[in-house]
């Protein structure tokens, strides 16, 4: 999918380097290239497949069918979702807030017709591009009716990302469905590993914000679901210290070949056998952002997360730290770093993101600790 790709009619990037252009919505088409795949492969080997997603990824837009699904639906707003952002001048400074960073255009699709002839709709037939801006222009007249200002329209900017959000996300949630469906009727099902995670977390509206990228728990934490009948009892929750980086040696242990000694991650294999206790396991998760300045104005910074607490150096554009502790403030409210009665905790963790960055040889972060 060239530039994230359309959600709509997309074109996909061919072995040759051609563009193909599929008709139908993309969560659909990306599940049905992945069971044509399945249908066609050696049954007589093994296989491994990633299937990609675009969904949920911005700009939201909601296959024809789920349009409005969440529409009678007021999600909660976040407790911090006015955050002042005291005491963390990379909060104060990134840019992007539901407030003014979120477009009503261009995000919640409150479109002029110069907006209907950009590329998120250019690839939509005359139907689909009917009912997608017949619900929109609907969502707009109502909406200028009601000349909201001030946080009443931050507040209305929120319900309805949620909504086109949640959508969005339905036919992932149906794809999922329909792939597991088809290795149930294959007869896969019990004999396949199927892991289910993402790229990142994201930002609904926690700080007031959208996107991800800052070492906040929102966008830090990411969904993994393994399932595994064979191995992995029904319902069973693991909260151990994991990371994407394990999940290249776990597929390599799943397959009975050898991890290479210069993966930084490691096999989850025997955390799901029950065979690794907690003290056993890695105690802290090490973190670093370089994109600045780049979109959203977050600061570059580096880290470490451990069971309790996580430290957080800014760098090259702010040089300051950020201390938590996660038991006590688990929505990362009030840096800590100032504060004498955590200056043993600061200090030791100073200690163990140096290790951890010598660990995993990052030259950059050593040069600014």
């Amino acid at each position: 999918l060239p530039g994230q790709g359309a959600y709509y009619n997309p074109g996909f990037v061919n072995m040759d380097g051609r563009l193909d252009t599929v008709k139908g919505y993309c969560t659909d088409v990306i599940t049905d290239i992945a069971t044509n795949w399945l249908n066609g492969r050696d049954r007589q080997k093994p296989f491994c497949l990633v299937v990609g997603h675009k969904a949920t990824h911005r700009t939201w837009m909601p296959d024809l069918q789920d349009l409005g699904a969440f529409d009678k639906v007021n999600f909660p707003v976040p407790d911090n979702f006015f955050d002042n952002y005291e005491g963390r001048p990379a909060g104060k400074h990134q840019d992007m807030t539901i407030d003014k960073t979120m477009r009503l255009g261009y995000d919640l699709k409150l479109m002029d017709d110069s907006l209907r002839n950009t590329r998120f709709y250019a690839s939509m037939d005359e139907h689909q591009q009917k009912v997608f801006f017949r619900y929109y222009d609907s969502i707009k007249a109502d909406f200028e009716k009601q000349h909201l200002s001030g946080k009443d329209l931050v507040l209305w900017k929120y319900q309805r990302y949620m909504r086109d959000y949640m959508s969005t996300a339905l036919s992932l949630d149906r794809n999922v469905g329909r792939l597991m469906n088809y290795l149930e009727q294959q007869g896969l099902l019990e004999n396949t590993v199927v892991i289910y995670t993402s790229d990142q977390g994201f930002y609904l509206g926690e700080h007031g914000w959208f996107d991800k990228r800052f070492m906040y728990e929102e966008s830090m934490r990411t969904p993994l679901i393994i399932r595994y009948p064979t191995l992995i009892r029904q319902g069973t929750v693991n909260d151990y210290l994991v990371q994407n980086l394990d999940y290249a040696p776990t597929i390599i242990d799943f397959a009975g070949g050898k991890v290479p000694d210069d993966m930084q991650g490691k096999s989850l294999v025997p955390l799901l056998k029950g065979e690794v206790t907690k003290s056993q396991w890695r105690k802290s998760l090490y973190y670093h952002y370089y994109e600045y300045p780049a979109e959203h104005s977050v600061y570059r910074h580096f880290g470490i997360r451990t069971e309790r607490y996580k430290l957080i150096r800014f760098y090259n554009a702010e040089n300051y730290w950020e201390l938590y502790d996660l038991e006590k403030d688990p929505q990362e409210m009030n840096n800590l770093a100032q504060d004498t009665k955590y200056s043993p905790v600061l200090s030791d963790l100073k200690k163990k993101l140096r290790d951890l960055i010598i660990e995993v040889k990052d030259d950059e972060a050593l040069k600014i600790f």
